[in-house]
């Protein structure tokens, strides 16, 4: 019998890749219209319901986050769906040593990091059935805002990477197709699960220079890395609401850290994560290079 999947964001990050794997695996997918749809009425009949929304800045992440997670959960809850959640690290803190596990505890205490444990908790409050992936910074297969496309790799085909952090440090990715991959394989499985699911999915585990590496692999090319210019963010801060919060979350390009891969393993034991190369080289194919109007 054919499964149907409610996606709510199919044209962000996360909702995108969900979108394609579902359908490459057979669902009937479905796309939330907010312009017209009733969230309650458009779960009727979902077996998953992917929640691929987030307010579109940090700045609006306290007064908006919570309340967001809050209703899609009671939503699900009562149209027996399972909400699929793409969990970040923000919840951990500094102080949660790595490598991160289902069990390791949420211990931030900063404004983002809370806001992040509130939302999950806003599932376990409501008893739906839930599956967090969690995953570390995304690599994408175009440049949809993130930090590797935009900031840290966009001119990796001349030469260099801007690093926000310490270079030596190892740093937790997850390439995006791989991500909606295996959320379908969690999904195909979701009445063997426990109830409130959290799935760290490890990815691959980097450090700046790791990176760097891996890109000349990808490419063809040496790469050096160069700090990133936290001076200039510094200087447009109070313009750009935004930028509060990636200085907040500054410390985690760091920390070292590390997602477990224990329990993702022992769901989807047949699991191929993309090659390291191949996933950056289709991140990297739409970057300009030297030559071009904006290299």
């Amino acid at each position: 019998m054919t499964q149907t999947v409610l996606i709510l964001g199919g044209k962000g990050r996360f909702g995108r890749h969900a979108t394609q794997a579902f359908e490459n695996a057979g669902w009937q997918v479905r796309q939330f219209n907010r312009a017209k749809d009733n969230l309650a009425t458009a779960m009727q009949g979902a077996d998953v319901v992917v929640m691929g929304w987030n307010p579109p800045g940090y700045h609006l992440w306290a007064r908006q986050l919570v309340a967001l997670h809050k209703e899609v959960a009671k939503a699900a809850r009562a149209a027996g769906a399972t909400v699929i959640l793409p969990g970040n690290v923000y919840v951990y803190g500094p102080e949660a040593s790595s490598p991160w596990t289902a069990e390791t505890p949420h211990l931030a205490r900063n404004p983002l990091g809370r806001l992040r444990i509130a939302a999950e908790d806003a599932y376990r409050a409501a008893g739906t059935r839930t599956i967090i992936l969690r995953c570390g910074d995304f690599i994408d297969g175009e440049n949809s805002g993130n930090w590797f496309e935009s900031h840290i790799a966009r001119k990796a085909h001349n030469g260099q990477i801007r690093y926000p952090g310490d270079p030596t440090v190892p740093h937790a990715w997850a390439y995006l197709p791989d991500a909606a991959r295996a959320a379908v394989a969690l999904s195909q499985q979701r009445d063997r699960l426990n109830r409130f699911e959290d799935v760290p999915f490890p990815g691959y585990t980097l450090s700046g220079d790791d990176l760097a590496a891996a890109i000349s692999r990808a490419i063809g090319i040496k790469i050096t890395v160069r700090s990133f210019n936290w001076g200039l963010m510094r200087l447009l801060r109070p313009f750009v609401p935004v930028l509060g919060g990636l200085f907040e979350m500054r410390y985690l390009w760091s920390l070292p850290q590390e997602l477990d891969g224990g329990r993702l393993a022992a769901l989807l034991p047949d699991f191929e994560p993309t090659p390291i190369e191949a996933a950056l080289s289709a991140a990297l194919a739409h970057q300009s290079r030297p030559g071009d109007a904006f290299s």
